[in-house]
């Protein structure tokens, strides 16, 4: 059985009720609930962690990043643009790790362009709303 963790940054918490022209209306609990059901994702245990502190989102990537785990999603939020830090933890870990991002990056302000993490990451899956996650979930599977 697979095992993936799915980690998102600052706000993401928000989801559902922030900004929902660019992030949806759905919350991400209610989101992620329905992609464990999905028969598809049936042989893959999900785990989850959200935290707006940069620190921790080092600390988790620390502590779950050479352990069994088959891969990362990480939506670093804003972090993306700015931590050089998470940048350094996923270079450290084994655990493979795709950036996630909801809306289209290239789409919005410049500064937005710019990755700290994309070239530390395997891959990099953006602009698909939700669905970006599922679609990192199924680049495990390959």
């Amino acid at each position: 059985m697979k095992k993936i963790t799915i980690i998102n940054g600052p706000n993401l918490n928000l989801l559902g009720v922030r900004e929902p022209h660019l992030y949806g209306n759905e919350n991400f609990m209610e989101f992620l609930k329905k992609i464990k059901n999905k028969k598809l994702f049936s042989k893959i245990i999900i785990d989850y962690y959200q935290n707006n502190c940069e620190g921790k989102i080092i600390d988790c990537l620390h502590n779950i990043g050479n352990c069994p785990y088959d891969g990362i999603l990480l939506n670093a939020g804003a972090y993306t643009h700015t931590s050089i830090g998470i940048a350094d933890a996923i270079q450290s870990i084994s655990t493979p790790v795709i950036e996630i991002h909801i809306s289209n990056i290239y789409a919005r302000e410049i500064f937005r362009r710019k990755s700290f993490i994309s070239s530390v990451c395997k891959g990099t899956i953006f602009g698909f709303g939700l669905k970006s996650y599922e679609l990192g979930i199924m680049s495990f599977l390959l």
